[in-house]
């Protein structure tokens, strides 16, 4: 018999198709990243934050702007730097002269997808006042919890760490991004296609693409879709197995948490909704883990001396254990 999937293939078909105009619809005017699109939306439907890394002027920031504005989501920006307070990100309360009442300023964290660009310009402190946020979705201000407003979704921006003026993010603030995605510099051929685009003005040459645009109502669909998407046992066993091999490696002196797991499940899953699937394969478990883990993984001080990255140990543990072979029924 069949297997009765909780998310019906005539719904997974159209979102694919949906989804993959937005893709196109993005591409358009980010050129070169395609695996950064889906990183983004892997993110949005996995109900998880994003992290990328790159060196400055490799389009992190118009990649994650021409992202947002093609979502139907209100869209706020924080620049942050080293004067950057908490209350400016949370907001905070003010004396209103005319109505003798204490009134609520809400800070940029009240929007659906916050853009929190150079993030490790600001020091620990400021970092440390989203951690509310994106872990529960949630901003307390001087007693008061107020709940985010659904979707909500932070990208942040990060230079490398040896760059002038920067910050070493902690490690809990690492934790709450499911995905790190590292920018490069692009090839000479979409180079030159970036500057022709920059030459006609930064115009969409196919109109016919600006209905691929996501609404809130289809972002929110996409998540309780994504959420509902089946896996086995096997792949479930194949999960485990890498995320507790980090711990067991000899480079690593703190590999991969059960939140770290629950983030996998999540970005699994939505791999899966994207390409069209109502059942996680493990090797959609394989394509994600270097992008869930290599920020969470802690090196010991002397494999870090030596030169080996989070990277290669995720390599090496994903070589180790062999996928399983599922049958799809």
């Amino acid at each position: 018999m069949a297997q009765a999937y909780a998310v019906p293939l005539e719904q997974l078909a159209r979102f694919k198709r949906n989804h993959e105009m937005f893709k196109k619809l993005v591409n358009q005017e980010v050129v070169g990243y395609e695996d950064v699109v889906t990183d983004l939306l892997i993110g949005l439907l996995g109900i998880g934050h994003i992290l990328l890394e790159g060196v400055p002027g490799v389009a992190k920031t118009h990649t994650s702007k021409t992202f947002a504005n093609n979502l139907g989501l209100v869209f706020k920006r924080i620049q942050f730097t080293q004067d950057l307070m908490p209350q400016d990100i949370t907001g905070h309360y003010m004396f209103n002269q005319q109505s003798k009442k204490f009134e609520l300023k809400e800070g940029p964290v009240f929007t659906n997808f916050l853009l929190a660009d150079e993030i490790n310009r600001a020091p620990p402190k400021t970092q440390s006042a989203m951690l509310e946020t994106m872990e529960e979705r949630q901003v307390s201000i001087e007693g008061t919890t107020f709940p985010m407003k659904r979707p909500f979704m932070v990208v942040a921006t990060m230079n490398p760490v040896d760059s002038e003026g920067v910050y070493r993010l902690p490690e809990a603030q690492k934790d709450r991004f499911m995905i790190r995605t590292i920018m490069h510099y692009v090839s000479a051929e979409q180079e030159e296609h970036m500057i022709k685009i920059k030459l006609a003005g930064g115009k969409i040459t196919n109109q016919d693409l600006k209905a691929g645009k996501m609404t809130a109502p289809s972002v929110i669909e996409g998540q309780e879709m994504a959420s509902r998407i089946h896996m086995g046992d096997d792949t479930v066993r194949y999960l485990q197995r890498v995320a507790a091999a980090t711990r067991q490696h000899p480079d690593i002196r703190v590999g991969a948490s059960p939140r770290s797991m629950t983030q996998m499940l999540k970005a699994s899953q939505a791999y899966a909704l994207l390409s069209g699937r109502p059942y996680v394969l493990p090797s959609d478990v394989k394509y994600i883990t270097p992008k869930v883990l290599g920020h969470r993984l802690i090196m010991k001080v002397e494999a870090e001396a030596k030169g080996k990255t989070t990277t290669e140990v995720v390599k090496e543990v994903l070589n180790a254990i062999p996928e399983p072979k599922v049958i799809i029924k």
